[in-house]
């Protein structure tokens, strides 16, 4: 086993296949053998460097179309060019929900992940989910997390993270069911020269997937 220092390191140079293998080593999809889960969709894995350039093309519009606002509403801000470039991190993985459209597959959702470093803590972060509307309530979205916590738990990182816009309720409520709770990184109020207190725009959260004494 190689020591925490080089885990990561080990892991995100590994070929896509042996990534899936080491990591993912059942059926993606098996989420749409339940009754409330369309049966035409299918989940694939996939790489920055591997993932065909229409469905990053499509994978970006639903961060677009989904999330521009909320972006440009933040402290964090919305640059289209930003977030392709962001998208195209070597170290990016992704998990592609595809459903046909007039003979071929188009991306209907998806989740990004990368194995990191956060604060030194090894982690599994989450850079995007995102749900087509007509798919959203079919427990794909809790799925998908669920797959993500998997490849957490088989690289032995410590904790799964992830970011959520304090405006989004309804996310918010979506990972305290799925026991996501503030992480102590998450950035608190500050004050500022006026002696006004500004809020944080978003909130960390974070979910233990082994303890830190484990090896």
């Amino acid at each position: 086993m190689p020591p925490p220092s080089s885990r990561i390191e080990t892991a995100n140079s590994l070929s896509l296949h042996d990534y899936r293998t080491r990591f993912l080593p059942f059926t993606l999809n098996s989420v749409t053998a339940n009754a409330e889960s369309p049966s035409f969709i299918e989940i694939k894995f996939e790489s920055s460097l591997s993932i065909a350039p229409a469905h990053i093309q499509e994978c970006f519009h639903l961060v677009a179309s989904t999330s521009a606002s909320a972006y440009a509403a933040s402290s964090i801000g919305w640059s289209p060019s930003k977030k392709r470039k962001e998208m195209e991190l070597p170290d990016l993985r992704y998990l592609l929900v595809l459903g046909p459209s007039q003979g071929t597959k188009i991306v209907e959702g998806f989740l990004s992940f990368m194995l990191t470093y956060e604060d030194g803590h090894e982690v599994i972060y989450c850079y995007e989910i995102h749900i087509s509307h007509r798919l959203r309530g079919n427990g794909i979205g809790r799925h998908l997390v669920a797959l993500m916590e998997a490849v957490g738990r088989n690289a032995e990182m410590e904790k799964s993270m992830l970011t959520v816009f304090v405006e989004n309720e309804g996310a918010l409520k979506f990972y305290d069911k799925l026991g996501y709770k503030k992480d102590e990184y998450s950035p608190g109020p500050r004050k500022l020269r006026n002696r006004v207190t500004k809020e944080p725009t978003y909130i960390i959260l974070s979910k233990r997937l082994r303890s830190s004494e484990a090896g």
